[in-house]
């Protein structure tokens, strides 16, 4: 035998329910400070680096950081004799920190860029004289 309902269940003539989630906002990110050698070169400089003999460049695209993890002192300070073979910062790429090091004896003259800041292929670093 055939019933024909007439009228809708009462689940159904219901609006669904409507949940609202609360997303946790981040913390606005404040851009890294730039290191007072970074901060005091004029863009054309920064271009003329890249001719000079001791100019360290990134060999990737990444993330540099100047230190081994945050808050740990950088590897090395402007002013400071490096020899080849030394590590001057990490690059981070895909998930991998790849140690960038110095490659000849010298004294690092000029750091160009901050911890934290994403950097180019062939983009100059660090300037060793």
């Amino acid at each position: 035998m055939l019933t024909k309902i007439t009228e809708a269940p009462a689940a159904a003539t219901q609006a669904p329910a409507v949940i609202q989630a609360q997303v946790p906002v981040a913390a606005p990110q404040h851009a890294p400070q730039q290191t007072a050698s970074a901060a005091a070169q004029h863009p054309s400089e920064i271009a003329d680096m890249a001719h000079h003999p001791g100019a360290v460049k990134s060999p990737m695209v990444g993330v540099a950081y100047l230190g081994p993890e945050p808050g740990a002192p950088a590897y090395v300070t402007a002013g400071q004799a490096v020899t080849a073979g030394q590590t001057l910062l990490l690059i981070e790429a895909m998930k991998t920190f790849n140690q960038i090091k110095a490659p000849r004896n010298g004294t690092l003259s000029r750091i160009l860029i901050s911890s934290g800041v994403p950097v180019e292929y062939g983009e100059v670093l660090m300037v060793i004289d």
